[in-house]
C-alpha cells in the first residue's frame, strides 16, 4: 500500500503536488486536503480526475503518514505540535518559522517523529551541511528579485517603503538571517534553509536587492571555509505566484519521494 499524505493548504504549492499525484510524478496516495480558504480549495479539488476528500485538520493528520505543511508560516507551530501528538512526520515549507520557533525541532527529536525541511527554491545545502562540519569563516546570500515580489512584505510596510514605479536596482535589506526571515516571511524560506543547513541564522548573512524587470528570483551564496569555497547562483523562474519559484514545488515533490525512498542520495 501505497505512503499517504496529507496537504495542509491549497495554493500554488499545494496545487502542484495534488497535480503530481494525479499525474504518477508523486509516488503517494493523498489521504486529503485542508485550507484556510475552503471553498476555493473545493473549487480547485473539483477540477481533478480522481479528488481527494476535503477534511478537517484532526481528520487529515489521522489518516497521513507524512502531513504537509503549504499554508504559510503562521500555522506551522500549532500543526506541528498537533502533528507530533499523533505520532506523524511534518514537512515543513515555511521553513522560516522554524527560525522563531525552535520549540518544533525539540519537539520533533523528542517525539522521534520526523520534521523535514525541503531545499525549495535553493540548492547546494548539501555542500553547505557538509562544509560546516568543519570551521567557515562567512556563510553569505544575496537574494535579487523583481519589486512586485517584495510589496507587502512586513519589513517594508513598518518602515512605509513602497516599490511602486521603482526605476532603478535599489538594496532593501542587508542582516542576519533572522531579521530576513521575519521582516520577509513569505520571500526569504531559503535564507531560513541555508542557515538551518549551515552556520545558524544569526550569523548567516543576507542582502535583499529589488531589480526592475527583472524575471527571475535570483539567489547567490557564499560559503568560505577550511574545505575551500563554495559558490552557489540560482536563477528561478517565478510560479503563478511571484514571491515563489517554480524549483520550489519541484523540489517538493522529490523530497516527498524520497521520504518514503529506501535509497538515500547525496549528503
Amino acid at each position: 500500500m501505497a505512503a499517504s499524505i496529507g496537504i495542509v493548504g491549497c495554493g500554488s504549492i499545494g496545487q502542484a503536488l495534488l497535480l503530481a499525484a494525479q499525474s504518477g510524478a508523486m509516488a503517494v496516495t493523498i489521504a486529503g486536503v485542508t485550507s484556510r480558504g475552503e471553498s476555493k480549495a473545493k473549487d480547485f479539488l473539483a477540477t481533478l480526475r480522481q479528488p481527494p476528500p476535503y477534511l478537517d485538520r484532526g481528520q487529515l493528520i489521522a489518516r497521513s503518514d507524512l502531513v504537509i505543511e503549504t499554508a504559510g508560516g503562521h500555522v506551522v507551530p500549532e500543526l506541528a505540535e498537533e502533528t507530533f501528538a499523533a505520532g506523524k512526520d511534518l514537512m515543513v515549507i515555511s521553513i522560516g518559522a522554524l527560525l522563531d520557533h525552535p520549540e518544533i525541532i525539540e519537539q520533533s527529536r523528542k517525539t522521534g517523529c520526523r520534521l523535514l525541511a525541503p531545499s525549495g527554491a535553493i540548492a547546494g545545502l548539501d555542500g553547505i551541511k557538509s562544509a560546516c562540519t568543519g570551521q567557515v569563516d562567512h556563510v553569505r546570500m544575496v537574494s535579487r528579485k523583481p519589486p512586485q515580489a517584495l510589496e507587502g512584505a512586513p519589513y517594508l510596510v513598518e518602515r512605509e517603503i513602497s516599490l511602486s514605479g521603482l526605476d532603478h536596482e535599489s538594496e532593501l535589506f542587508h542582516g542576519s538571517a533572522r531579521e530576513a526571515c521575519r521582516g520577509f516571511p513569505a520571500n526569504l524560506n531559503v535564507s531560513a534553509a541555508v542557515s538551518l543547513a549551515g552556520i545558524g541564522p544569526d550569523r548567516t548573512q543576507v542582502k535583499i536587492v529589488a531589480v526592475p524587470g527583472l524575471e527571475r528570483n535570483c539567489h547567490d551564496i557564499e560559503v568560505k571555509g577550511e574545505f575551500g569555497l563554495l559558490n552557489i547562483h540560482i536563477e528561478n523562474i517565478p510560479s503563478e505566484n511571484p514571491r515563489t519559484g517554480k524549483l520550489t514545488a519541484m523540489s517538493i515533490i522529490r523530497s516527498v519521494n524520497d521520504a518514503f525512498d529506501t535509497v538515500g542520495i547525496g549528503t
